[in-house]
């Protein structure tokens, strides 16, 4: 199995940042290219999300911190890629921090995320 190439790694990076901007990560079309028919998340808060149910949210206002903290990529198979990092979103006054993992796989049509996973962790004072 080879190494992902940095221009793989920015565009892993590219993607899962793109899910951190409300223009796309809102934008019904784009989500339904990116996830995957098989797509779940078990999120910060411990809920399991069906790709149906990441469809569906409503957009809420929020910032993120970027380039996404930590961030690291790599092959785990042949065209599949394990992603984590360190996310820092604010929804308004509340800071939640949190380990994020996910896993993308690639065809021809290109990547599309299969899985994520978010894990909270104390904000720092």
């Amino acid at each position: 199995m080879t190494m992902l190439t940095e221009a793989e790694i920015a565009e892993l990076e590219r993607l899962e940042e793109s899910l951190w901007r409300a223009e796309t990560r809102f934008d019904p079309d784009y989500m339904e290219r990116v996830l995957a028919p098989d797509f779940c998340e078990f999120g910060r808060s411990g809920r399991v999300y069906r790709r149906e149910d990441t469809l569906a949210v409503a957009p809420i206002p929020f910032e993120a911190r970027f380039p996404l903290p930590e961030f690291a990529a790599r092959l785990i198979a042949p065209d599949v890629a394990l992603v984590t990092y360190r996310s820092e979103v604010a929804f308004g006054d509340l800071a939640e921090h949190g380990n994020r993992s996910s896993l993308w796989s690639r065809d021809n049509a290109g990547w599309t995320m299969r899985f994520h996973q978010g894990t909270a962790l104390p904000v720092e004072n």
